[in-house]
């Protein structure tokens, strides 16, 4: 059906397919589809927010389930050289023929204290709004969630028993039922969700892991996409924690515990997925190393820390990179990965606009109802607004790139939508009607331009900002 045969995006019916939720990059997504199948890379350029991500998460889609679980051993003989050991699911079942404890309890993030939810990536620090951790940018505000700390002495000064993205803990109390307080943790899981610990979930656990002699790094049961944009060397190569005891028997952390997967290692049988390439810098080269060789040992990352002189060597890491970059930031990729992706892979340029067709608009009206699906908190679009936001798509089409078309710069479009929606669930309206798409736009103007707007340049928008000067005709001076 024709996108103007809808009364409003309700009606709109949203592919299963992931693939075919991708609009206007229909050559991306046809090399796309063979990525999984022929086990190739695969490298994306284009403007930020064409739907590089959505490609590569419909890539990690059609993968087969892993088959692996990696796990480091203790070595009696050597503790500072714990062993690596594959296992199938089959010989888990066979090891472990009974149910595995599940400790803790599953929590909602919207129960929890701000700080827990900030800190493991369920909130956005910016604007609040709850998200899936394993997102790196808020899909409402487009602010990165996490943040980056650095100095030599990080691992003995923060609060956490892991710091990665995937497998957080955070301390902090509760009052119980009873009206008394009792300390409590929070931890992510691999799988996205959030529990809630008690001291004695906690020794349950390290007692159950020190009998067993067995730390698991990698899960079997794990998602096969894995984000690492913004990535430090420790969360992209793995590391070794850091116990001021050392291997103390009495009072230290067995070196096989404090051992750390990295996205590299966690990507094993499925999708790396790193946006804004770039950004990684001399990293670029440890990547590549891991792609070549299909394995990555871990270490201790810190020369200060007990855990420098641990190494785990030969850990799997053979996973499918698909990797995002912006046609500017192209020049910093260093040339062996680029060669190597080239050799085993694909680079596609993806489009940064459509043409105007019947079918394309009806594809823009596909996306704003997948937008408004996904968020979840805002109501449906009327047929007279979805036709507001077609027609900003062509303005922001020859505004930005020059062209006669739907521009696909979809993360603008979709903060807009957002917008609006929360304006119409404000008003209790059981639609985005036309006067909350017309306000988002205004509201949702980039902040140069509401500069130009109020203050007419950027000198008096900085005597402004000093206080010596209001900006405007009728403003006083101070």
């Amino acid at each position: 059906m024709n996108w103007e045969e809808y009364e409003s995006t309700k009606d709109i019916p949203i592919p299963k397919d992931p693939f075919e939720q991708v609009i206007g990059q229909d050559e991306a997504v046809a090399i796309a589809k063979i990525i999984p199948k022929q086990k190739r890379h695969l490298l994306l350029v284009g403007p930020p927010g064409t739907g590089k991500s959505m490609i590569a998460r419909a890539v990690s889609s059609v993968l087969p389930k892993p088959e692996y679980e990696i796990s480091v051993l203790h070595n009696s003989k050597l503790p500072e050289r714990p062993r690596m050991e594959l296992r199938t699911r089959e010989q888990i079942k066979k090891e472990n023929p009974e149910r595995v404890p599940v400790y803790g309890k599953e929590t909602d993030p919207s129960s929890v204290p701000t700080f827990v939810t900030e800190k493991l990536g369920f909130r956005c620090r910016r604007c609040g709004e709850l998200s899936m951790p394993s997102l790196v940018f808020c899909p409402s505000c487009g602010a990165e969630k996490f943040f980056t700390r650095s100095g030599p002495f990080e691992d003995l000064l923060y609060n956490v028993k892991n710091e990665k993205r995937n497998a957080v803990r955070l301390q902090t109390k509760k009052v119980s039922e009873d009206g008394k307080e009792q300390i409590v943790f929070y931890e992510k899981t691999i799988d996205d969700k959030l529990i809630m610990l008690t001291p004695n979930d906690i020794k349950k656990m390290e007692k159950n892991i020190k009998k067993s002699k067995r730390k698991i790094i990698v899960p079997v049961s794990r998602s096969l996409f894995v984000q690492a944009t913004g990535a430090s060397e420790t969360e992209l190569l793995g590391d070794v924690k850091h116990d001021p005891y050392g291997d103390h028997p009495e009072i230290g952390t067995p070196a096989f515990m404090r051992v750390v997967a990295g996205a590299v290692h966690e990507a094993h049988e499925g999708i790396l997925f790193i946006d804004e390439l770039s950004t990684l810098g001399k990293l670029q080269r440890y990547l590549l190393t891991a792609m070549q060789d299909k394995t990555f040992p871990i270490s201790g990352r810190n020369p200060t820390s007990a855990g420098a002189s641990v190494k785990v060597s030969d850990v799997p890491c053979n996973f499918i990179f698909v990797g995002a970059t912006n046609i500017s930031d192209l020049q910093h990729l260093i040339p062996p990965l680029r060669s190597r992706i080239r050799g085993e892979g694909y680079e596609v340029l993806v489009n940064s606009h459509m043409v105007d067709t019947d079918e394309n608009r009806t594809k823009l009206a596909q996306f704003i109802s997948q937008e408004i699906i996904k968020d979840g908190k805002i109501p449906h679009m009327n047929a007279v607004a979805v036709k507001l936001v077609i027609h900003e798509s062509r303005d922001m089409a020859r505004k930005i790139d020059n062209a006669e078309g739907l521009s696909l710069r979809l993360r603008r479009l979709s903060g807009i939508i957002k917008l609006s929606g929360d304006l119409a669930s404000v008003d209790g309206s059981d639609f985005i009607e036309k006067k909350h798409f017309e306000r988002a736009l205004k509201n949702a103007r980039p902040i140069e331009e509401q500069i130009a707007e109020k203050y007419d340049s950027w000198w008096k928008a900085g005597m402004a900002d000093s206080g010596l000067n209001a900006g405007k005709s009728g403003s006083e001076t101070v």
